[in-house]
């Protein structure tokens, strides 16, 4: 999709430089490094990575050679990708939805731990003769804080979690409980919640469980406002004490941990009355801007000056012929920009890998790894 480029001191000094003709994703590993180094020395528990959020190699290597000894895993595909770059680290097949074949793929590669959250799904696990495993149990609650919930899709009610919890204990498998929060979660109070909710379904079902997996959605700094991730990281080890016998605890950040470590630069083909035309759009590497927050950015010329007019609302378009390829809001970008400027947006380094498209042709970008962003 990309062509590797060398080290690079900045973005702005690679577009002045290089004039590319497509636009640029790029890398800064050393903020990576400090991101893990942040959940690893304040998450008391295994800290792994949800595959989902950025499965390019450069990052499952650097994370590898980091110390994440874990993995989410939602498809064959990434469970190949994980046993091929980091190949005994462990498989957690948290997608609670798998056909038969894919479940058989899992077991063959040694998946460590499964989340269910339907009886019919543990029966399928049960059926293939899935065993020596954990499995968690994943429920859902009503509680905000997130930019949006993922209840909607994959989560047992309270009810039906304790249910199922003493069937999988029942079963003879390694008893445990998961959820998440949502994405892009900025109140701590959300996993106090569901933590509390976890220990209400333990005690119902009568089941010691062994660990605790209190998922993703841990926040990036997308709009610029400054994070202190101990404070989640306080919040979830004061809220274990509501379990009678604190359970193990997992965490699988992944926009938390690698959205910060890349920005995205897109270049300014036509401009119009109050309309720009960029050479990336909704359905390439600005895929999110249609549910998510606008990242924070910085707009550059061709010669990697800043740009530093007054801010001009414009309607935004992507490149393709499809006419929803617009960004949902007018970006504030400066009254002084020109064509063949580059819009460089922070925090962009979860999802852009793995839901870029090619169509009507376009999805082609560089990847350029750089000191600092």
């Amino acid at each position: 999709m990309y062509e590797p480029v060398a080290l690079q001191s900045d973005p702005a000094l690679f577009l002045a430089a290089n004039s590319p003709d497509m636009p640029v994703y790029f890398f800064a590993p050393t903020i990576l490094d400090a991101h893990l180094a942040q959940f690893r020395a304040g998450f008391d528990g295994l800290v792994t990575f949800a595959v989902k959020a950025n499965p390019d190699e450069a990052v499952i290597a650097r994370l590898c050679a980091g110390g994440i000894a874990g993995f989410d895993v939602a498809s064959p595909d990434e469970i190949a990708l994980i046993r091929r770059l980091c190949p005994v680290a462990a498989l957690h097949y948290n997608n609670p939805v798998r056909s038969r074949a894919e479940i058989a793929f899992g077991i063959a590669a040694g998946v460590a731990s499964w989340s269910v959250d339907d009886a019919g799904e543990l029966a399928k696990l049960i059926a293939a003769g899935v065993a020596d495993c954990e499995i968690a149990v994943r429920f859902k609650l009503a509680v905000g804080g997130a930019a949006y919930d993922f209840g909607a899709k994959f989560g047992a009610d309270e009810d039906a979690a304790v249910d199922l919890l003493r069937q999988v204990a029942q079963a003879g498998f390694t008893p445990a409980l998961t959820f998440h929060v949502g994405t892009q979660c900025r109140d701590p109070q959300a996993y106090v919640t569901y933590i509390h909710a976890a220990a209400r379904i333990a005690a119902r079902a009568g089941v010691t469980i062994e660990r605790l997996n209190v998922g993703g959605g841990f926040p990036s700094a997308r709009d610029g406002t400054p994070l202190d991730m101990q404070r989640f990281f306080d919040a979830i080890h004061s809220a274990v004490d509501a379990f009678p016998k604190r359970p193990a605890l997992v965490c699988e950040p992944g926009r938390g941990l690698v959205a910060d470590s890349h920005a995205y630069g897109v270049q300014v083909k036509s401009l119009r009355a109050g309309r720009v035309y960029l050479n990336d759009g909704i359905y390439g590497g600005l895929s999110e801007f249609p549910s998510m927050i606008v990242p924070r950015f910085h707009v550059v010329s061709h010669d990697g000056v800043a740009r530093c007019g007054a801010a001009d609302p414009r309607i935004v378009f992507g490149p393709t012929c499809d006419s929803i390829d617009q960004l949902p809001n007018p970006l504030p970008l400066p009254f002084d920009l020109e064509e063949g400027d580059w819009i460089v947006f922070s925090a962009m380094g979860a999802y852009l890998n793995g839901v870029t498209t090619r169509f009507n042709g376009y999805g082609d970008r560089f990847s350029v790894t750089v000191d600092h962003l």
